[in-house]
């Protein structure tokens, strides 16, 4: 117990750091001993001068960007294209110093996926282009069902453009006329005859009086009720096509005759027309429409619709001698 009671307790010694000055550092004296002014150049440093523009270079002597002086020609941006499987706008802008086809691959992997299948397909079928081998490639279909296709997208554009080329003003006028005129018509079907009155006509079909909306496809012939009371006698009819009428094909290209500018010829000229239900008529063409002909004479037209013919003939033509 004495000696713990001897033990004097543990020092502790705080050391201070000494507070540092706090006015102005001096700076350095002169020879005299007092602070010395700045030295100022008495002349400006001179900088380098710039190089001189050289004509049609870019402009402070950078560099020129890589890449050919001449614009790349399109074989060797299809060439490329082709070697690479790339889009010709990647090609051509390797080959103008831009991105790398390599590296555009790397950073669209799906979409030069798909340009590997499509140079595949192209390289399995001679002469198929790279937009058929991607249309292909998203149809689904075989190479024939995709030819196919194709032509008929072809056949239903070269009947659109021929509607447009042939004016519709004089049987849009005798159509006109009749609704007007309140005149009983004579709406020769496939298998029977309508006697009503026209009231309107829209795109794809006639309102009628009693009969109400009447498709045009359904109709063969349409004339004034009395015109065809005089003609019916004197027509020729198939009995077969009387029985069972040839049915018409919604696609116009699937048509005989869908086309109206090889009639245009022979207008003023008389023809013979096979109709779909065995009728055969034999009068003047008075005008052409885009969807119609007209036969006859003034007062007494009949109107038949492109998509109800079978067959027809200029009958001038049979007529004339042989040279």
């Amino acid at each position: 117990m004495a000696d713990k009671k001897g033990r004097r307790p543990p020092m502790v010694e705080v050391v201070r750091r000494p507070t540092p000055a706090t006015g102005p550092t001096p700076g350095p004296t002169g020879p005299t001993g007092g602070p010395s002014a700045p030295v100022r150049p008495s002349s400006p440093v001179p900088r380098p001068a710039r190089p001189p523009l050289r004509p049609g270079g870019p402009p402070h002597g950078r560099p020129s960007p890589r890449g050919p002086s001449t614009p790349p020609t399109p074989e060797a941006i299809n060439a490329l294209a082709a070697r690479e499987h790339v889009p010709a706008r990647i090609a051509k802008g390797e080959l103008e110093g831009k991105m790398r086809a390599r590296v555009w691959r790397k950073l669209h992997a799906e979409e030069a996926k798909r340009f590997d299948q499509a140079y595949a397909l192209m390289g399995q079928h001679g002469g198929l282009r790279l937009a058929e081998a991607f249309g292909l490639l998203q149809s689904g279909l075989t190479l024939e069902q995709f030819r196919a296709r194709q032509e008929r997208t072809k056949a239903k554009a070269t009947v659109k453009e021929a509607r447009n080329a042939v004016s519709a003003t004089q049987v849009d006028g005798w159509l006109e006329a009749a609704a007007r005129d309140k005149a009983p018509l004579a709406l020769v079907l496939a298998d029977r005859t309508l006697l009503d009155v026209l009231l309107q006509t829209h795109a794809v079909a006639f309102v009628l009086e009693r009969s109400g909306r009447v498709e045009k496809l359904a109709v063969c012939a349409l004339a004034r009720r009395s015109t065809w009371e005089v003609l019916l006698p004197r027509l020729a009819r198939d009995s077969r096509l009387a029985q069972k009428p040839v049915p018409v094909a919604r696609e116009p290209d699937r048509r005989p005759h869908s086309d109206p500018r090889p009639f245009l010829p022979a207008v003023g000229q008389r023809v013979r027309l096979v109709l779909r239900n065995g009728f055969t008529l034999e009068d003047p063409l008075l005008s052409v429409g885009p969807y119609d002909l007209l036969l006859g004479a003034e007062g007494t037209e009949v109107l038949v619709p492109l998509h109800a013919l079978l067959s027809w003939q200029s009958l001038e033509e049979e007529a004339a001698p042989a040279p």
